[in-house]
C-alpha cells in the first residue's frame, strides 16, 4: 500500500472515531426531573400522536456505547487497521493461515501420506477416504459441479459415467490437477444460417430425438465437411479433444433444437481451473478417488 492511502485510510478511521465520540458525548443529557415542564420534555416531533420525549440514554446504555469506542481503540493498537500499520503483535491472515496449515498437515499428514501411496481405485473403496473426499469436494467443486456432482447448466454430471475427457483414474487426475480448456468455435458466420439449422437438424436425428426430415440430408454434409474431425464421423464424440457424444441424451448445455443451434452458431468455451497450485497433490489424490468412485457406482 503506497504512503497516500495509507495516510488517508487512517485519516478516514481516525477523523471518523473522533466525530462518534463528539456526537456521542455532545447528545449526553442530565435527566429532565419530573417537576419541569412536560412540554420542555418532549423534541417537538409528533407522529401519529406520539411525542418523542428528548430523555438522555440509559447509563448502561452510554457506558455500553463508551466500552465499545475504548474496545475499537485498543483493537486497532494490536491489530492491523490503519492503513500499513501492522499492530503491535504482527498479525496478520495470511501467517495465520500459514499457522493453521502447519498445524492440520502434523495433524493429518500421515493420513493423507497413507492414501497418497495407494492407488486410487483401492482409495475410492475405502468408507474414511471418501468421506475425506466428499469435503474436498464440497469446498472446491460444488459450487459449480453441484453438491452431489450432478452438475450444472455448462458444468458436466460427474455421477454418472459419461466423461468428455475420459473417466479412468488417471484421466479425472489429470482433469483436476491440470485443468481443461473446452472450445467450440462459432460456426454461424463460417457456415451460414441455413447450414446452422440443417446441422441441428441431423444431430438432434442422430441424438434420438424429433427432426425435420427434410433438412437431415443437407445437415449431414454439413456435419461431415465441418463437425466430424472433432466428433467423429458418426457423432461418438472424442475424449482427446474433449469433443462430446453427440448419440446420447448427454448434453453439457440444452440439447433442444434451439440449444444446439445456438452452439452450432455462437460456439461455446469452457475451462476447468488447473487444481494443482490450490491443492497439495495428496488431497488431488483423495479428490480423484471421490469422483472416480461417483461413476463406479453408476456401473
Amino acid at each position: 500500500m503506497s504512503t497516500f492511502w495509507s495516510l488517508w485510510i487512517i485519516g478516514l478511521t481516525v477523523t471518523n472515531l473522533v466525530l462518534v465520540f463528539w456526537v456521542l458525548m455532545a447528545n449526553r443529557k442530565v435527566a429532565v426531573s419530573d417537576d419541569d415542564d412536560p412540554e420542555n420534555k418532549t423534541t417537538g416531533h409528533v407522529y401519529d400522536g406520539i411525542e418523542e420525549y428528548d430523555n438522555p440514554l440509559p447509563k448502561w446504555w452510554f457506558q455500553m456505547f463508551i466500552a465499545t469506542f475504548v474496545f475499537g481503540i485498543i483493537y486497532l493498537i494490536i491489530y492491523p487497521g490503519l492503513g500499513s500499520w501492522k499492530g503491535v503483535i504482527g498479525w496478520t491472515s495470511h501467517n495465520q493461515l500459514e499457522r493453521e496449515q502447519q498445524v492440520a498437515q502434523e495433524q493429518y499428514g500421515e493420513v493423507f501420506a497413507k492414501y497418497a501411496a495407494m492407488p486410487i481405485e483401492e482409495v475410492a473403496q475405502d468408507p474414511r477416504a471418501i468421506k475425506m473426499g466428499v469435503r474436498l469436494f464440497a469446498n472446491n467443486c460444488a459450487v459449480c459441479h453441484g453438491a452431489d456432482a450432478g452438475g450444472n447448466y455448462g458444468f458436466p454430471n460427474l455421477s454418472d459415467t459419461d466423461w468428455l475427457y475420459g473417466g479412468s483414474a488417471e484421466q479425472i487426475k489429470h482433469s483436476i490437477t491440470h485443468g481443461r480448456n473446452g472450445n467450440m468455435p462459432a460456426w454461424g458466420p463460417i457456415i451460414g444460417e441455413d447450414n446452422v439449422v440443417a446441422t441441428a437438424e441431423y444431430v438432434l436425428k442422430i441424438s434420438g430425438q424429433e427432426y425435420n426430415e427434410s433438412l437431415v440430408e443437407q445437415g449431414q454434409q454439413a456435419f461431415a465437411q465441418n463437425c466430424a474431425a472433432c466428433h467423429n464421423a458418426d457423432g461418438s464424440g472424442n475424449i482427446l479433444l474433449g469433443a462430446p457424444n453427440l448419440t446420447d441424451d448427454v448434453w453439457l448445455y440444452e440439447g433442444t433444437g434451439e440449444g444446439i443451434r445456438h452452439s452450432i452458431r455462437n460456439g461455446r468455451a469452457n475451462q476447468m481451473p488447473a487444481q494443482i497450485d490450490k491443492l497439495r497433490e495428496d488431497k488431488i489424490h483423495l479428490l480423484t478417488a471421490y469422483v472416480y468412485g461417483l461413476s463406479q457406482d453408476m456401473e
